[in-house]
């Protein structure tokens, strides 16, 4: 397998589009890529493309990405594995490039999770990605699904309700300085704790808002990436991890299984390990994800997360930045556009060039865990190939 590096990146603003479609978000995210290809890209150098997304009234996928974007002579792929659809849309281009078989990719992740001002879009989208034969029919969408294994683990850990909600507060403040963040304000602990409550212990700061938006990165072989920059960010490593679907099969709720296997893989072919991570932008669609995931992406020892979030060591500044970009939690997650937009983030940081800049930050970490907590998606990136 030859060496494949990010060249591109870029990414619409996440926010409620109520005047914009996938139709508009796609051709937006791929032409803020298209900026940031140093030394140019003429489309016509796009020999396959990748797109993540989850649903959309607006018509059939990837005819949408080769028509809004002029492609329509490449093949064009969809991708669809609940939260992490975009990773895994981006895993998929690179092990075509690396295989050789193309020199270039373009990865996209899109969603429109709010086309009206109603929330019926967003419990249709929510019905699609849990097991319809059980959990969905008794409730267990997103924030009951995830508050099972929160409320287990804060039972048997010594983290509290108070941890989750600093991880919130630091999500916002990271969000303040990304202009593409939809939540840009500050929170204080005590609003956090006092917020209604959404599904025990989640309340409602702990929670990620609705978003729409669009990301895109552009992937080469390392024979071509002097064609197009001088600053490549290398993919270093590529994981996907799945687990049971059904709560009542999980063997221990404390952690999320998917993502070990992803980690495992994932650092395996970089040849790295987890202390070797320099900036990390790990899944928090609710605050106890995050604290569970330092744990399960090998950050943490078992039930010792809430250590680093006491020592605000994930916080821009610590030994292990978590969410510069303000995270799902304060920049927005747009399921299918998610993955993508965490390696835009990441790109930016390695290349020192984000609004909240990493001092020194060479290897880099995105995360996503997504359904009824059964599949995950880690990607590794760095600044050098080795």
């Amino acid at each position: 397998m030859r060496r494949v590096a990010l060249v591109g990146a870029g990414m619409t603003p996440f926010k409620e589009h109520f005047d914009l479609g996938i139709k508009d978000l796609v051709p937006m995210a791929v032409t803020e890529m298209e900026a940031t290809v140093d030394k140019g890209l003429d489309r016509g150098d796009i020999q396959a493309a990748w797109f993540g997304e989850l649903s959309t009234t607006d018509g059939f996928p990837t005819g949408i990405l080769a028509d809004s974007c002029g492609l329509l002579d490449i093949p064009v792929s969809r991708v669809e594995n609940a939260c992490a659809t975009g990773q895994d849309a981006l895993r998929n281009a690179f092990y075509a490039v690396s295989s050789g078989y193309f020199d270039v990719a373009l990865v996209v992740g899109a969603d429109k999770v709010r086309e009206t001002s109603s929330r019926a879009t967003f419990w249709e989208w929510m019905g699609m990605t849990r097991d319809m034969a059980w959990d969905f029919p008794l409730g267990l969408v997103a924030p009951a699904n995830f508050a099972l294994h929160v409320q287990r683990y804060l039972h048997e850990s010594p983290a509290t309700k108070e941890h989750l909600a600093m991880i919130a507060v630091k999500n916002h403040m990271h969000a303040l300085t990304n202009p593409k963040a939809q939540l840009r304000h500050t929170i204080t602990v005590e609003q956090a704790m006092n917020a209604p409550m959404v599904a025990e212990p989640f309340g409602l700061f702990d929670c990620t808002p609705q978003s729409d938006g669009g990301a895109a990165v552009l992937i080469v072989g390392e024979e071509v990436v002097d064609r197009y920059t001088d600053k490549p960010v290398w993919i270093r490593g590529v994981g996907l991890g799945l687990d049971r679907v059904m709560h009542q099969h999980k063997v221990d709720m404390t952690m999320f299984p998917a993502t070990q296997k992803a980690a495992k893989a994932s650092f395996k072919m970089a040849g790295l390990m987890p202390k070797d991570i320099d900036v990390a932008e790990v899944h928090d669609c609710f605050t106890g994800v995050e604290l569970i995931s330092y744990e399960d992406l090998g950050f943490a020892e078992r039930f010792e997360g809430y250590k680093l979030v006491e020592a605000h060591d994930t916080t821009v500044g610590g030994k292990i930045p978590v969410n510069p970009s303000g995270g799902l939690k304060g920049k927005g997650h747009p399921p299918g556009a998610t993955g993508i937009a965490q390696c835009v983030e990441l790109f930016e940081q390695l290349r020192g060039e984000s609004t909240n800049q990493v001092e020194g930050a060479k290897v880099a970490l995105a995360h996503n865990i997504g359904g009824p907590t059964a599949v995950a998606a880690v990607t590794i990136l760095g600044s050098s190939k080795d």
